[in-house]
């Protein structure tokens, strides 16, 4: 949800926007245990950090305003399209919503989704059956629902970076890391060879060309 105006304060747009956002990712991941609350509050909090700075406080943009004034004279840096600081600093002339970078945003968005809501029935069902999850997306790569979130985060710093957002996302992916290797310690434990059997077959993070066929 853009807003074009010359304005920020718009709190009302900034709860609004990380309540669908939130909601949205919610209904595809459903948190059940502290790990998974842990990955989605992280997640949650960089919502929150980029919300604030697109509709409510342009943080960055006050930080940055002596060099960006600097770099580009003439441009009103209140102006809320200048927030698409990647479109601004490419010279992207154009309205920014339609530069390639926001394009771009919206496929490693809407794929970070995808991936979520692809991922959630497959690790349900292994769940409620007490398997290992490793059909589907799982048949590609060990933790899609992290990947996922990563996705999603790398797509909104592409429409919109900002200073604290930037600082949060290698935080974030480092913990998401940390989290997928505990999780395959615990996924050893308990379910032995046959774990030993899919991760020699199938990639932690970045799949390969073929999908893993069970035997």
């Amino acid at each position: 949800m853009e807003h074009t105006g010359s304005s920020y304060g718009l709190w009302t747009l900034v709860v609004l926007n990380v309540a669908i956002f939130v909601m949205f990712a919610f209904s595809f991941f459903k948190p059940a245990s502290a790990r998974d609350w842990r990955s989605f509050g992280a997640f949650t909090a960089f919502i929150v950090a980029l919300f604030v700075e697109m509709y409510g406080f342009p943080l960055t943009i006050y930080f940055l305003s002596g060099w960006l004034g600097q770099k580009l004279p003439g441009v009103d840096l209140l102006n809320h399209n200048a927030g698409h600081l990647l479109e601004l600093l490419f010279g992207w002339g154009g309205d920014p919503h339609l530069g390639p970078f926001h394009i771009l945003s919206y496929l490693f968005i809407g794929g970070g989704f995808w991936l979520l809501a692809a991922a959630w029935p497959v690790l349900y069902e292994a769940q409620r059956q007490g398997r290992l999850a490793r059909t589907g997306v799982y048949a590609r790569v060990r933790h899609p629902q992290y990947i996922a979130f990563v996705l999603i985060m790398f797509g909104f710093l592409l429409q919109w970076p900002t200073l604290l957002t930037l600082l949060m996302f290698p935080v974030l992916v480092v913990m998401y890391a940390r989290l997928a290797h505990n999780e395959e310690q615990e996924s050893g434990r308990r379910f032995g060879q046959a774990w030993q059997e899919y991760a020699q077959h199938v990639p932690r993070f970045i799949p390969r060309w073929g999908a893993w066929v069970q035997s």
